[in-house]
């Protein structure tokens, strides 16, 4: 099984955003910059996650985006089926398979796949950001933030 880039993106945004300060609001060439991804792409993504009411937008200086509150506890299953929009693991039609309705495995990709989304359904956001995936975190945030931060001797 093979996730989507946009939904790897979505991930990674998400982790990010559960690592830094809540109050802090993050501009969207900042998470890209920090986590080497294009802007373009990201762009997508932060915007169709925040018409899921995943993040909230901050808006004039010091705006960008922050994760919603709660967020931490969405299990993983939900938000990589959401951010999947339901791609299956294969498409019958496209191209059009001989076996269609005839097909035994289908049904057992179906399974696996059930399966799957059960196990991240065990964890939360707030799982996939603990040590040692939160201290890379906070070092990138510091980076992000000693870039943007005014020079004191200017």
């Amino acid at each position: 099984m093979q996730l989507t880039l946009f939904t790897d993106l979505g991930l990674r945004v998400l982790m990010y955003l559960g690592g830094v300060p809540p109050d802090d609001a993050v501009t969207i060439a900042q998470i890209a910059q920090r986590l080497g991804v294009a802007h373009n792409h990201l762009s997508k993504v932060v915007q169709f996650m925040g018409q899921q009411g995943w993040l909230n937008s901050v808006r004039g200086k010091g705006g960008g985006v922050r994760l919603a509150p709660d967020m931490a506890q969405s299990r993983l299953g939900h938000l990589v089926r959401t951010l999947e929009r339901g791609n299956g693991l294969i498409d019958c039609a496209s191209p059009p398979c001989a076996l269609r309705g005839r097909c035994g495995l289908k049904s057992l990709l179906g399974d696996a796949e059930a399966a799957f989304y059960a196990r991240l359904d065990e964890h939360t956001l707030a799982d996939a950001v603990t040590p040692p995936t939160r201290e890379v975190i906070v070092r990138l945030h510091r980076q992000d933030s000693a870039v943007s931060a005014p020079d004191p001797a200017a």
